[in-house]
């Protein structure tokens, strides 16, 4: 399989992010569409060896791989262009209600590999803190595993500042109950995203995430 090589990704991210207006967008469409085509390629590729242990339900890059224009309704910041690529890899893709591998392309050493509960439903965060209430145990197995913390180290995620509501603070596992997200994080170096053994990293990273999103995933119906 041939190595896609992520410079232009990078190259037009980089210009884009002096540039971000409509004008010069539309004056470098080329350049946006080769970089798009190269990050679309090189994430099908990602499915395809992927899949060979995780069954993703027959997606493409199409699927999975989000707009790069910004919603900016609701923001200050009126810059109409993400400076990023990114894609969520999942079955069902973007769309799907399944938590899946998030990779984020992003210059000045910002890429990386994500996944979790990053906006739970109160439904959600409910059904994970009453799974730990009951029993903790298989999912401190996961993530003292020494795959999982090569890549991710800990749990990142925002907490409540005390103690979540119908829990005891003397509860025993208080410090997992507390948190109101529940994300794993392997942060990338551009010298990483731009070597050619990249895609191979991406795959051993996502390997190493696969139990923690299986736990959600199946605990979270």
């Amino acid at each position: 399989m041939n190595e896609i090589d992520l410079k232009p990704v990078f190259d037009f991210l980089n210009d884009l992010e002096k540039h971000n207006n409509k004008v010069w967008f539309d004056e470098n469409r080329a350049a946006y569409e080769v970089a798009r085509a190269g990050f679309e390629s090189f994430v099908d590729q990602l499915i395809s060896e992927y899949g060979r242990i995780e069954d993703l339900g027959g997606i493409t890059a199409k699927d999975c791989v989000m707009r790069i224009y910004r919603d900016v309704r609701f923001s200050k910041d009126k810059s109409p262009y993400k400076t990023n690529m990114s894609a969520s890899i999942t079955p069902g893709g973007k769309k799907s209600s399944s938590l899946g591998y998030h990779l984020h392309l992003q210059p000045h050493d910002n890429s990386l590999i994500a996944g979790g509960l990053y906006m739970p439903t109160p439904d959600q965060l409910s059904k994970f803190r009453e799974v730990i209430h009951q029993d903790a145990t298989p999912f401190k197995a996961i993530i003292t595993d020494k795959e999982f913390k090569k890549y991710f180290g800990m749990l990142e995620g925002e907490k409540v500042k005390t103690v979540p509501q119908g829990y005891s603070r003397e509860h025993p596992e208080i410090e997992l109950l507390r948190f109101k997200q529940v994300v794993v994080v392997h942060h990338l170096s551009d010298e990483t995203v731009l070597s050619p053994t990249f895609r191979m990293h991406v795959i051993k990273t996502f390997t190493a995430m696969k139990p923690f999103l299986d736990y959600l995933n199946a605990n979270l119906k």
